[in-house]
């Protein structure tokens, strides 16, 4: 049986400027593998980051093709998840895990 670490249901914080809008709303983006399912990330994250999770919400990225300089390219697909905390709690992101 293969032991499976918390860290590796998460990939890495989102910072883009739509996720530092959603952090005035105790709200936190994470990359997160292909596999990863709603209660395993709140449980994980709960553990990791001693705060209390109220919802999870994923979204799945899809795998789309762009043109680049006249020559198709694929981008890869992935899935994030938008962490809703509970009031007055936050985690801080560029202190690192």
């Amino acid at each position: 049986m293969q032991k499976i670490h918390l860290y590796d249901k998460i990939i890495s914080p989102m910072v883009t400027e739509k996720s530092t809008n959603l952090s005035e709303q105790n709200k936190i983006v994470f990359k997160v593998p292909m596999s990863a399912n709603k209660i395993n990330l709140k449980k994980n994250i709960e553990k990791i980051f001693k705060v209390n999770v109220i919802k999870v919400n994923i979204i799945n990225k899809q795998i789309r093709n762009k043109l680049t300089r006249g020559r198709k390219i694929k981008i890869s697909g992935f899935k994030k998840a938008i962490i809703t905390l509970k009031k007055g709690q936050s985690i801080d992101l560029t202190t690192g895990i």
